[in-house]
């Protein structure tokens, strides 16, 4: 495993100081319910050009210090609480960092885990309490070319709102004159109830060593063609890429576990669901609620099966959500999330989580040397999951799908996977 070594470690103020009328960010009841986590994503750039090869943290630096005045809750502390944030221009933390390996040797890894080199340490996926809302990482390799990385407090922000600040932070690296106008006003919508206190109940995880993550990708035909599997032998009209993907992964789990037991065991799959709209678009903070997808017969789980009931039980949550009040959407969700808990702890279903960050343009994420030539998260803390991202090029889809060790080892070899999805990298095996 290759190590790192920190040249310089700052923090990063804002350019123009918050007014004394915004200093408190009054968190929403979706906010306070989220797990406080920071969210971990790197980008990698291979080719720096020539003009940039000296300067590149000055233009992170003074971007990253612009745009946080428009961001100014990520350069504030949480309360211990988790009912605001004290928005005291403390700043984003900021870390230079040297890889002794090239980048080839991070990228060229068959598991996805060796990316974790260009996040602070301990930092992904723990407790964003005690630590900056917002820390930034700027790897250099051997090769000469860097990675970014944005720990962001989920707290804050879901996934939208962090591929959200990363465009706009990127926008004023080639632009120092583009104005973003993120609205923290979430709270209008999910207000918090005034006797709430559930930050005692709010669990944060760590990622396993018995974990490890690998990315596939999903070709634009290889999509069309389960689309069309789907279509002529289901109900299923106009099926969404991230369906039929879904459905795939599910069932491939599902073969992992039937070889490991020899039967079929229930499973339960959570996906995330964006509430933007009804919630506006430049509203920042959290806006998701859940689908709940199970299976109890190993015929439920078959592809064209397990699609036509997500997409079903997808349309019966906007269906539901539609009529509803904002203000009743969290305590929804959180009535959603009290069913899923109950059937997790009975452990009478195989259980995946499922999330998306596409339609984000994080992939095209460029602060000026060009666009990365991969984008990913670090290794996830739960087993069994799957984070669906737009491929660097064309229509296809990645999935960074987290499992044990052995339980890889077995969905890796699986036909129907390798029919349709292929790893990013292959194995040396």
């Amino acid at each position: 495993m290759a190590s790192s070594t920190i040249i310089s470690r700052k923090m990063i103020k804002l350019l123009s100081p918050t007014p004394s009328s915004l200093r408190q960010h009054k968190l929403s009841f979706m906010d306070h319910i989220n797990f406080p986590i920071h969210s971990p994503f790197a980008f990698f750039y291979p080719k720096i050009p020539q003009n940039y090869s000296n300067k590149i943290s000055q233009i992170l630096e003074n971007s990253l210090s612009k745009v946080l005045s428009s961001y100014y809750p990520l350069a504030g502390k949480i309360n211990n609480n988790y009912t605001y944030v004290d928005c005291n221009d403390t700043g984003a933390e900021y870390l230079n960092v040297r890889i002794d390996c090239p980048m080839s040797q991070i990228l060229n890894h068959p598991y996805n885990d060796a990316v974790d080199v260009v996040f602070p340490q301990d930092l992904p996926w723990s407790s964003s309490l005690h630590r900056c809302p917002l820390v930034v990482q700027l790897s250099h390799f051997d090769c000469g070319g860097v990675a970014v990385s944005a720990c962001t407090s989920h707290t804050i922000f879901d996934g939208y709102c962090i591929s959200k600040f990363i465009n706009h932070w990127a926008s004023t690296a080639r632009n120092m004159d583009f104005k973003p106008s993120p609205q923290f006003n979430a709270s209008t919508f999910f207000p918090l109830p005034s006797e709430t206190n559930l930050s005692g109940a709010l669990p944060t995880t760590r990622p396993s060593k018995h974990h490890v993550s690998r990315m596939y990708n999903f070709s634009s035909s290889n999509l069309t063609r389960l689309k069309d599997i789907v279509t002529k032998e289901s109900h299923v009209k106009n099926p969404t890429r991230i369906e039929v993907a879904s459905a795939l992964v599910h069932k491939c789990g599902v073969s992992v576990s039937m070889e490991k037991s020899g039967m079929f065991k229930p499973t339960l799959m959570n996906h995330t669901m964006s509430l933007r709209p009804p919630i506006p678009l430049n509203t920042m903070g959290n806006a998701t609620s859940i689908i709940l997808t199970t299976t109890m017969t190993e015929d439920e789980a078959k592809l064209p099966n397990f699609a036509a009931k997500l997409q079903k039980n997808k349309q019966q949550l906007r269906d539901k959500l539609k009529d509803m009040k904002e203000d009743m959407m969290p305590l929804y969700t959180i009535e959603l999330g009290k069913n899923a808990m109950n059937i997790i702890e009975k452990d009478t279903h195989d259980v995946y989580l499922c999330s998306s960050m596409t339609n984000t343009g994080l992939h095209k994420i460029d602060f000026g040397w060009g666009e990365p030539v991969r984008v990913t998260l670090a290794t996830h803390p739960n087993k069994n999951n799957f984070i669906f991202m737009d491929e660097q090029s064309g229509d296809g889809l990645n999935v960074l799908i987290t499992m044990t060790k052995d339980d890889m080892l077995k969905f890796q070899s699986n036909k129907e996977l390798l029919e349709f999805a292929s790893p990013v990298v292959e194995s040396t095996k």
